[in-house]
């Protein structure tokens, strides 16, 4: 095995704080934060909050990722949640997805978090392994109404305790994503097989030229379409019950067809994607003037891929490849997109509640959330977000063809920081393979290895 590391050139983005002033009303200037090392461990005794229809002035603070639409979106809610609460001030954390999740896991290990943070359901198992990072929302239930999600949607989120960790927003999985103008120029269809797929990659280099793509997956991305061909051609989860269900052979099979993508002039090489400086796909300037014509995303987050296409570009939701395992089968997953989750360490507990209660459940705020989070899991959100029209077009779209194509469950350890982190095992062996650090046999084994080891073995 090689010993060789890499030193990617990537552009990071830096979260952005901003303060909201509350509109009417006096606001406490303490922060929810502890100062120092010794009451970063402490929690709060929350026992169980009654809706009385009092609240604290105080201050909490809110922390999520995204692109600028859903920015832009939170932000008005916060704003109105203020307006309508006054004496509550709501400071605000958030930025793009690079270095998030390292950023957020030093917080909850030092006990400097937020009072309401979006999590990941890989989370709960990653920062929450005792109970203790994320309160039991049982416990604000009467200022929470948890009945507005279904038991099954709430029981994917439950921590080791068998309390409720955070509740889901969303219900969300991947699909493939098209600049259906660079096809048009290719004067070819945009995919729905491999086959397909494969022939646009040599027609995109004859006809437009070598920096053209028909497909850009960075490591990830290949991890979840690797993934999903597994999945498909073998029958079987690539995670089940925690545990890992391949074998080394079909790892490095998997592995061989991504590099397939690479020789058959599908996908970029990770070389050529960390050569363009971009912190992400949706600000390469490659995909943005249609070089890169396809991406594989969350169906709650084509936005801002959509919104960063330039002028006149047509951007089109694309189907599952439904014969990418030589069979009819899709080998897609899903998951929760994300959660709301309160910290234990929250001196404002109900304000927190209250919060999540304003964006996830009420008319007003749900509808100006809409579905920047994708489709709301919540039954009163949802029913809100549509009657105000805000259930976007694309977002629905794709939610509707991944749901369709759906054929297993993502298994939380799939995204566990070990495998998925900015240091973590698919970097590592998705970037290597790419860069020839190693060949497809060397790079199924670290992957084996790394992934046993994520699931304890």
């Amino acid at each position: 095995m090689k010993n060789v590391k890499r030193f990617l050139s990537l552009g990071i983005a830096a979260a952005m704080t901003l303060s909201l002033a509350a509109c009417g009303g006096s606001s406490s200037s303490s922060s929810s934060a502890p100062a120092d090392a010794s009451t970063a461990a402490a929690t709060t005794d929350v026992g169980t909050i009654e809706n009385d229809g009092n609240y604290d002035e105080c201050t909490i603070k809110f922390s999520w990722w995204g692109g600028d639409s859903r920015h832009e979106a939170t932000q008005q809610a916060v704003k109105a949640f203020m307006e309508k609460y006054p004496g509550i001030t709501v400071e605000v954390n958030f930025g793009a997805w690079s270095d998030w999740e390292a950023a957020r896991a030093l917080e909850f290990q030092s006990g400097t978090a937020a009072d309401v943070n979006q999590i990941n359901q890989s989370w709960i198992n990653e920062f929450d392994s005792d109970g203790s990072v994320f309160l039991d929302l049982n416990q604000v239930s009467a200022v929470l109404d948890l009945t507005q999600w279904s038991e099954d949607s709430l029981a994917q989120l439950k921590d080791v305790k068998g309390g409720i960790a955070g509740v889901p927003v969303a219900m969300t999985g991947r699909t493939l994503y098209w600049d259906k103008t660079t096809f048009d120029d290719a004067g070819i269809a945009v995919p729905t097989t491999l086959e397909e797929l494969r022939a646009a990659g040599k027609t995109f280099q004859e006809k437009l030229g070598d920096e053209y793509y028909p497909l850009a997956l960075g490591e990830f991305d290949r991890a979840i379409f690797m993934t999903f061909y597994l999945q498909a051609k073998y029958g079987k989860a690539i995670i089940e019950d925690g545990q890992l269900n391949m074998t080394e052979e079909e790892l490095k099979d998997g592995l061989d067809f991504i590099m397939s993508l690479e020789a058959d002039h599908v996908i970029p090489s990770i070389k050529t994607i960390d050569g363009d400086a971009a912190a992400s796909l949706d600000q390469n300037p490659k995909f943005i003037d249609g070089r890169y014509a396809g991406i594989l995303e969350w169906d709650s987050a084509p936005l801002k891929y959509k919104n960063a296409l330039a002028e006149g570009r047509e951007f089109v939701v694309g189907e599952e490849l439904k014969n990418l395992g030589g069979n009819d089968k899709t080998g897609v997953f899903t998951k929760v997109s994300l959660g709301f989750a309160i910290s234990t360490i929250s001196q404002h507990p109900k304000e927190a509640a209250m919060l999540i209660e304003y964006l996830c459940n009420d008319p007003e705020g749900s509808a100006i959330m809409g579905s920047e989070r994708g489709i709301p899991e919540s039954k009163a959100g949802y029913e809100a977000v549509e009657a105000a029209g805000g259930i976007d077009e694309t977002i629905a779209q794709a939610h509707d063809i991944v749901m369709a194509a759906s054929e297993y469950n993502e298994d939380p350890i799939f995204e566990s920081n070990d495998l998925k982190g900015s240091e973590g095992t698919y970097k590592y062996v998705f970037g290597g393979l790419s860069y020839g650090e190693f060949d497809s046999a060397e790079a199924a084994k670290e992957l084996y290895d790394g992934m046993s080891a994520a699931c304890g073995a």
